[in-house]
């Protein structure tokens, strides 16, 4: 069933591009004004009786065709991926593996080292006769 959705999506590429190309291609009318361009008598050219040339024909039907192989294209990936049994079972061996393998005993907390004293751990204080004394840090 892959293989088809790849074939769909390389179709649907290359129906994409034949739109690209056909209104590319396609020249305007001559009354084709800002109202026609909001939809302002789309139905009367759309459905009207002998509407369109054939570039407008093709390019009516292409779009008719991206959309059904866009949509088919859509059910077909939802189907492969809702029904992937191969994301399932692997879930299910690492579910067992952890239950038969133990957990690994934590190590003990090694001890945290002593702080290191640095230079500044007395500060000097000046007394009342000029003498200094250190006291240590707080």
């Amino acid at each position: 069933m892959s293989f088809i959705a790849g074939v769909l999506t390389f179709v649907l590429l290359l129906n994409s591009l034949l739109l690209i190309l056909l209104v590319l291609v396609q020249l305007p009318k001559k009354d084709a004004g800002a109202g026609l361009a909001f939809g302002g008598g789309a139905a009367d050219a759309l459905f009207g009786a002998g509407s369109g040339n054939a570039l407008t024909k093709i390019t009516k039907w292409g779009t008719v065709a991206f959309v059904v192989i866009a949509l088919l294209l859509g059910y077909l990936q939802d189907n492969l991926h809702r029904g992937d049994a191969g994301s399932a079972d692997f879930l299910k061996s690492v579910g067992q593996k952890e239950m038969q393998t133990p957990a690994p005993s934590q190590p003990a907390p090694e001890p945290s080292p002593a702080p290191a004293k640095n230079q500044f751990s007395t500060i000097p204080i000046l007394t009342t006769n000029g003498a200094a004394a250190t006291t240590p840090a707080k």
